[in-house]
């Protein structure tokens, strides 16, 4: 294969020898590499010629120097300052500010009448808003809109006065300075000789350029066409045809160079596969099979795909170069750049400035981030313990003691992030301040990162001394994340070895005979047809500027002029429509494939191994029977066999593992924390009338106490907690209601004097032993009874429950059943009922119930448990034969739990 550059050389080197006043001008810099070696292989000794990119041209000749975008926005904000007498905000004002330099870059590039295009838009919009009966209504947004559209003129006039004084300006502005200089340009250099190489779509002001460059009759230009494309009505070749038709100097001049590449033998795979990962691990798999890279392209039409595809070639690549930049927003520096803002945003919006404490999330995701980690040594410690204290606001005295035992240069940079600062610039010298400690223990990649945001906070410190636009964080913050989403980090590496790594653009003049290109999806190549622009679609097609059909066609010339001269070609496209590019292929690749019939077409997918779910299991040894034995000598209480019933894999974490759950900050109360909050708040009150007949009086009493004790319990199980506002003093009034409404209940009990009511016992704990004749030690069986009371003349047994519990769910028909129906809340009803009645050697002569109180199903009363399925005549009495029914059954769970031969085993059908 001969490149299009090998070609181009062979033309020029018939009539040039020396190159001493020759001047190479090529579309990207990276094309200046490839000419350079191959002029290397070429002539074996002699000078180069002056070897220039069009950005560098375009600079000789206007004499300006490209200012970058971030200098630009300050200085358009200085100028808008002084135009404007309602001045939008730093932040607000870059939100649209960017557009509109794009807007007069698009304008000057294409040397349009500035002036001419802003009346039209201005009148335009009078047209909108004119009305014959004069009832348009103008709202504050529309008119600001309109006086906006009527002042851009008024920008652009005094922004480009002030970047002429300065020399200065963007890309737009040094071309319409070129076009005014370039007569003078040509006279002062009127022995060069000029020879422009592989360009397709000229902007108006490189029209001109170009041409009058052509008038002086020794420069040339070579376009990289087809003729495939040229000669048919080809989009690919849309551009190069109107040249040719409009250009005087093709008027005596053949057009250079048209090739017939395309029509060669190819091998053409065009390959559907279902997501982003999956195509850019098949590029990995094709990549693996390659003897060699040399004369390889992997193009990426999306390239946000750059850090997974970096993460997945094979590892016989040796060699690669990268000319797109790794997006900074990528990098891990970004996130903790963004966890330090994140501080001080949250502190704003919690409004905690004036106590400068700190929400608990934002120091630990600052703390807890691989930079800061490594730096510091107690950070789990500290964070334990704020969850130990249920800290949901860290304070400046709190960081001191997690930072006692750090080096002093660590801690002080540490110590005065959290420190209320005292002006923007200071904010940004304590960032800078903290990339200098982290510099320290890094490795090289990282070091190129903190290097690069050194830079770019540097650059904003001296722009803040100089203009203080940056009136608070939040502007900071928001602008900082506008520079990110744009910015990236450049690759530097060997450009002519291994695989090349490259964007569409950048392969420009460049051929491969191996070509692998990704994301040839609709809406990607060519990009969609959204503009970001004040300027609207039919004012653009009135004064010639480029609109999405233009835009389409340079896409179109790029894709097929990478197609012209490779042998082998690889083009993937996502088939999912869940994203961006809709699962249609590319209309390129459609044209593609009815161009040529040696086109392969497959879709790819992942290998799918399928695996059987298996329930996870336990296998029971001697270990593990040592520790149940050491558990049935402390005693298993009802909820321990209740868990094991549900899910004997818990069990076996939290009692044989002694597992405890991760203490975390509990920000909004728990429900376990509100329903231990309700049980201390009655035990509390009932306590003082054990053995006594409770009056009605003493209830009334009670309900005046309650609030303070609900309080009170709320301090103690949540501590630090704010229960003042949100959803937590829902909680709290919740908790409040629970309490008032069973007090309510007993006071609507007792009002009935034939009610006698004692108190026996509250949170009593019971234990119990019983011997079962397999196992040769006893089982120790032992509970918290919330409340046994006697209730004319019947015992209850009553256990509180904070959620909904309906009384079908105490209904016990068959104990063999317990399990298989869950009716686990009955299990530990019938449990504390054994346990009391061993506890007290209870006389079965007497009426004896269990049952629930449940505070969100209160309207029921006591729930009793129910031996009988007839409802109209419940059996709530529960019997000595009932309770050694229940015991037996009982006793089978044990022998299970303590059976060898039965695993911990998940349930198949576990809810949670």
């Amino acid at each position: 294969m001969q490149s299009f550059i090998s070609e181009t050389l062979d033309d020029i080197l018939k009539t040039s020898q020396s190159f001493e006043d020759v001047v190479f001008i090529l579309p990207s810099q990276r094309a200046k590499v490839f000419v350079k070696q191959e002029f290397k292989n070429k002539i074996s000794v002699g000078f180069l010629p002056e070897i220039l990119n069009i950005e560098q041209f375009i600079q000789q000749v206007s004499g300006v120097q490209k200012a970058d975008s971030i200098q630009l926005l300050f200085h358009f904000y200085s100028i808008y300052k002084s135009v404007e007498k309602n001045v939008d905000a730093f932040d607000i004002f870059s939100s649209w500010a960017l557009t509109v330099l794009q807007d007069f870059n698009e304008l000057d590039q294409h040397l349009i009448n500035t002036k001419d295009i802003f009346i039209y838009l201005r009148d335009i919009e009078r047209l909108r808003k004119w009305s014959v009966k004069g009832t348009f209504r103008e709202t504050e947004l529309i008119k600001d809109h309109y006086s906006f559209l009527e002042k851009l003129n008024i920008y652009y006039d005094s922004f480009y006065a002030f970047l002429i004084e300065n020399n200065i300006g963007y890309q737009g502005l040094m071309y319409r300075e070129a076009v005014s200089k370039i007569d003078n340009y040509l006279s002062k250099n009127s022995t060069k000789k000029f020879f422009f190489i592989g360009f397709n779509a000229l902007n108006k002001a490189e029209e001109k350029l170009f041409q009058k460059v052509l008038e002086l009759g020794n420069s040339e230009i070579y376009w990289d066409i087809d003729e495939a494309f040229f000669t048919n009505n080809h989009q690919a070749g849309k551009f190069i045809r109107k040249y040719k038709t409009e250009w005087k100097y093709f008027e005596k001049n053949a057009l250079k160079t048209i090739g017939t590449n395309f029509s060669q033998p190819k091998e053409i795979k065009v390959i559907g596969a279902a997501k982003n990962t999956t195509q850019i691990k098949y590029v990995g798999e094709v990549l693996e099979k390659m003897p060699s890279f040399a004369n390889t392209a992997l193009v990426l039409a999306d390239e946000t795909l750059l850090p997974i595809t970096l993460n997945s070639l094979p590892k016989n690549i040796s060699a690669i170069n990268i000319t797109m930049g790794y997006p900074l927003k990528d990098v891990p520096t970004t996130s903790l750049l963004f966890a330090i803002f994140q501080l001080y945003t949250s502190q704003e919006k919690l409004q905690k400035t004036t106590t400068n404490h700190f929400y608990y999330k934002d120091v630990i995701r600052f703390l807890k981030h691989q930079s800061v980690y490594g730096l510091l040594n107690a950070v789990d410690e500290f964070t334990a313990q704020i969850a130990k204290n249920n800290q949901t606001f860290i304070t400046e005295t709190d960081i001191e003691y997690l930072l006692k035992d750090e080096e002093d240069f660590i801690q002080s940079v540490i110590q005065n992030l959290f420190k209320p600062f005292i002006s923007v610039a200071d904010f940004i010298n304590q960032i800078l301040a903290l990339i200098d400690v982290l510099k320290v223990n890094v490795n090289s990649l990282e070091k190129e990162y903190l290097f690069r945001f050194y830079t770019a906070f540097t650059q904003l410190k001296t722009l803040q001394t100089e203009f203080e636009y940056f009136t608070d964080l939040k502007t900071l913050s928001q602008f900082f994340k506008q520079l990110i989403d744009s910015e990236s980090l450049s690759f530097q590496g060997e450009p002519l070895k291994g695989l090349q790594l490259m964007g569409m653009l950048e392969t420009r003049v460049l051929d491969f005979e191996n070509v692998i290109l990704t994301s040839a999806n609709e809406g990607v190549l060519p990009a969609s047809s959204q503009q970001n622009s004040f300027i609207p679609f039919d004012v653009k097609v009135e004064f010639g500027l480029p609109t999405y059909r233009e835009k389409d066609a340079i896409f179109s010339y790029h894709f097929f002029r990478l197609m012209q001269r490779a042998k082998n070609v690889y083009i993937l496209y996502n088939t999912e429509h869940d994203v961006f590019g809709s699962g249609e292929k590319s209309r390129f690749v459609t044209q593609l494939e009815m161009m040529r019939t040696d086109v392969i077409q497959k879709i790819v997918s992942p290998k799918v191994v399928a695996q059987n779910s298996e329930l996870k299991e336990v296998a029971k040894n001697e270990e593990v029977l040592k520790r149940l034995k050491e558990i049935a000598k402390s005693g298993f209480s009802p909820s321990s066999l209740t868990n094991y019933l549900y899910n004997p894999i818990a069990f076996y974490k939290q009692k044989i593992l002694r597992i405890k759950e991760f203490d975390d900050v509990e920000e909004t109360v728990a429900y376990n924390t509100l329903g231990t909050i309700v049980h201390e708040t009655l035990d509390e009150l009932y306590k003082p009338f054990i053995g006594k007949f409770l009056q009605e009086e003493d209830v009334a009493t009670m309900q005046t106490k309650a609030e303070d004790l609900v309080v009170k319990y709320f301090k103690i199980e949540f501590k630090n907690g704010d229960i003042s506002t949100g959803k937590n003093r829902l909680i709290f009034e919740v908790a409040n209601r629970f309490v008032s409404n069973f007090l309510s209940k007993e006071i609507t009990l007792l009002k009935d004097k034939n009610n006698q009511l004692k108190i026996i016992a509250t949170e009593e704990n019971l234990a119990a032993e019983i011997s079962i004749d397999s196992l040769d030690f006893p089982i120790k069986l032992h509970g918290d009874v919330d409340r046994v009371d006697q209730l004319n003349g019947e015992i209850r047994i009553i256990d509180y429950k904070s959620g909904m519990v309906k009384g079908s769910e105490l209904k016990v028909l068959d104990f063999e059943e317990l399990r298989t129906k869950e009716q686990y809340k009955a299990i530990q009803v019938l449990l504390y009922a054994y346990l009391f009645t061993k506890n007290k050697k209870f006389d079965f002569s007497k009426n004896l119930k269990g049952g629930i109180y449940s505070f969100k199903n209160l309207n029921e009363g006591f729930l009793s448990i129910n031996f009988s399925s007839n409802y109209r005549n419940p059996e709530t009495n529960i019997t000595q034969e009932k309770l050694e029914e229940f015991i037996v059954q009982l006793e089978k769970y044990i022998l299970e739990v303590f059976n060898i031969n039965v695993p911990f085993v998940v349930p198949v059908d576990l809810k949670y």
